[in-house]
């Protein structure tokens, strides 16, 4: 851990923000993993746990953006197709899901945005969960709200923890 603590404070600050930015951008690592490695090479806390929430929180916004527009795209198109007599069902059009689109939808039918978004973490990406709950229907808003809810939950959590573990073998 020295070694790699000595290395991320060799670096310049301004590469070692954008690498936990940019780490934390990526999917399964996220804001909880980036605060943590942040923290982990020699970061003050409050910058891991900013950057990781930024990172995070830009990817999240974007696939959120594209699945809004892409669901409105797909319901533009039935719309025109059933004015035109497709008269094609939205459950027939759409393609079979996988066992981890059933089980978001599963959870997203008992707890809502709120309960998907808070506990998706533990599953799924905050990209994928998000994603796929504006495809479900989902506010766009409430879906981005409380996902930066999420994100900075458990990128608090993890930073904390991971703070609290650096000063315990410190």
């Amino acid at each position: 851990m020295h070694a790699l603590v000595d290395f991320a404070q060799s670096l310049p600050p301004a590469v070692h923000w954008l690498g936990i930015l940019a780490l934390s951008a990526i999917p399964f690592v996220e804001s909880y993993f980036g605060s943590a490695i942040g923290v982990l090479t020699g970061m003050h806390p409050v910058v891991a746990i900013g950057l990781a929430v930024v990172g995070n929180a830009a990817t999240m916004l974007l696939v959120v953006m594209g699945a809004a527009a892409a669901r409105r795209a797909v319901l533009a198109r039935r719309r025109a197709g059933s004015q035109a007599g497709a008269g094609a069902s939205a459950e027939a059009a759409g393609a079979p899901g996988s066992k981890r689109r059933a089980r978001v939808r599963r959870m997203f039918d008992r707890w809502g945005v709120p309960g998907v978004s808070l506990l998706g973490q533990c599953f799924l990406p905050s990209q994928i969960t998000s994603g796929m709950m504006v495809s479900f229907g989902a506010s766009r808003n409430a879906v981005i709200g409380w996902q930066l809810v999420s994100i900075v939950a458990w990128g608090v959590v993890f930073g904390a923890l991971a703070a609290a573990g650096v000063r315990l073998i410190g």
